[in-house]
């Protein structure tokens, strides 16, 4: 029996203990994954902190990967790798994070549970997030017929930078090379 595969886009986000090792463990643990094939994974980005200013700028990035698990499933993995770096669950809405990994697609699926909501809520509205998306999916069509680059024209840059790093802005091995 052949097992379907869904596209999706996971946005990762550190502010917190060597924030930019925090996002390339994590690309190292999404490349881990069972059942999961990392495809594309965007260069990082410096952005300043959407909650409380008083923090630290956040470090971005957005990955791509196929995946046999269910979107229960992959959300689970994603926070067992965020346990196992470090990360603890507050009640504080939009404060410091080790890491933060977010479902933001799941191929064209709409999703509305209590605990995944897909597309991610906020997405459209978050530079952090667009940017670095259309990024490594700039013909992006979201499940509600938008294309990606109609709320990239929307949402401005607000501070967002690429970091030069080497090693960024990766398309893995065995990956399409077309969007």
């Amino acid at each position: 029996m052949i097992k379907q595969t869904e596209l999706c886009y996971i946005g990762l986000g550190a502010n917190l203990t060597e924030p930019v090792a925090q996002l390339q463990r994590a690309v190292a643990a999404l490349a881990q994954l069972p059942a999961c094939q990392l495809l594309h994974v965007s260069r990082f980005y410096s952005s300043k902190p959407m909650g409380p200013q008083d923090q630290p700028d956040y470090v971005n990035a957005v990955a791509a990967l196929n995946t046999e698990l269910s979107a229960q499933q992959l959300l689970q993995a994603l926070q067992q790798i965020e346990l196992e770096q470090g990360r603890q669950r507050k009640a504080e809405r939009w404060g410091p994070r080790t890491l933060d990994l977010d479902i933001l697609l799941f191929g064209q699926q709409q999703i509305d549970t209590p605990n995944l909501t897909v597309p991610h809520y906020g997405m459209t509205k978050r530079e952090f997030v667009l940017y670095p998306l259309a990024e490594i999916a700039p013909n992006l069509v979201l499940p509600d017929g938008t294309a990606l680059s109609q709320w990239l024209s929307a949402v401005p840059l607000n501070g967002l930078q690429p970091l030069q790093l080497a090693a960024q802005g990766t398309l893995c091995e065995g990956a399409p090379s077309d969007n």
